[in-house]
């Protein structure tokens, strides 16, 4: 798909990190982007600064994604490109023993279920929002009509000690790529997934400066954390080149995760 001064963008998470950097990126190449957060501060200073239109969304909430997406396509029209960069995840093991008492206990199913809301079903959910109205548009070249990015995470395969949550919303995002590109074949929308290693994302780089060294040095080459304009880079190529097409795509400097 070529990505012109007319193509509107929705980047959902793209008050910071991989969503900021992919919004700065679609807007380099022309696109007219809005950007969905819950952080209203940050996604207000991040429509200021690449001249976004910021939508107050709570992507957990179907009623807020639907005023989301009104606000987004009153301002920059039906949006061509969907990229589905808003999640996150809630340490804890499946069970754990306490070091001292030795009182077992459970990763609460209520945390599981609002990190598998927070990453799977929001993203299942902005997807089909998306190429429903993606679907009503006039085709491009080849019948094209959108484009969708998924964020999963190495950790859909290689989930780390207390990911097991985490890992199971991201595998859930994975297992959804390929069937749904073959539902929306025939309406002439892709859909693909990324899946980042470690990257210098702003929950990342909280940790001590010692801890992001160790991280950086597990990566084999090149051995450093990411960049979210790295990521952005993909999520570009995988607009403009309509051969992707049901991929998950690790981007990770080769790393393999070590249980722990």
């Amino acid at each position: 798909m070529k990505i012109t001064n007319e193509t509107a963008a929705v980047i959902t998470g793209g008050a910071s990190g991989l969503g900021y950097a992919t919004a700065k990126a679609l807007i380099g190449q022309g696109a007219k982007v809005a950007i969905f957060d819950v952080n209203v501060e940050n996604g207000l200073k991040a429509a200021r600064e690449l001249g976004a239109v910021f939508c107050e969304v709570d992507v957990t909430s179907e009623e807020s994604c639907l005023a989301g997406f009104e606000k987004a396509r009153a301002a920059n029209g039906q949006e061509r490109i969907l990229v589905n960069c808003a999640g996150g995840g809630r340490a804890g093991k499946t069970i754990a023993r306490d070091k001292t008492t030795g009182e077992i206990t459970r990763y609460a199913t209520d945390t599981f279920n609002f990190v598998i809301q927070l990453n799977l079903i929001a993203t299942f959910r902005c997807t089909t929002m998306s190429a429903a109205g993606m679907a009503a548009l006039e085709p491009l070249e080849h019948g094209e009509r959108g484009v969708i990015t998924c964020t999963a995470s190495v950790a859909a395969i290689e989930g780390q000690i207390g990911q097991v949550a985490y890992a199971s919303a991201k595998s859930g995002i994975n297992g959804m790529i390929l069937p749904a590109a073959r539902d929306m074949a025939r309406d002439g929308i892709r859909i693909n997934a990324i899946m980042p290693g470690l990257f210098a994302t702003p929950l990342l780089m909280n940790r001590p400066e010692k801890v992001l060294q160790a991280l950086a040095e597990q990566v084999p080459f090149p051995a450093r954390l990411g960049l979210p304009e790295e990521y952005a880079s993909l999520v570009l190529e995988l607009v403009r080149n309509s051969y992707f097409n049901g991929q998950s795509i690790r981007l990770d400097g080769a790393i393999r995760m070590a249980p722990r």
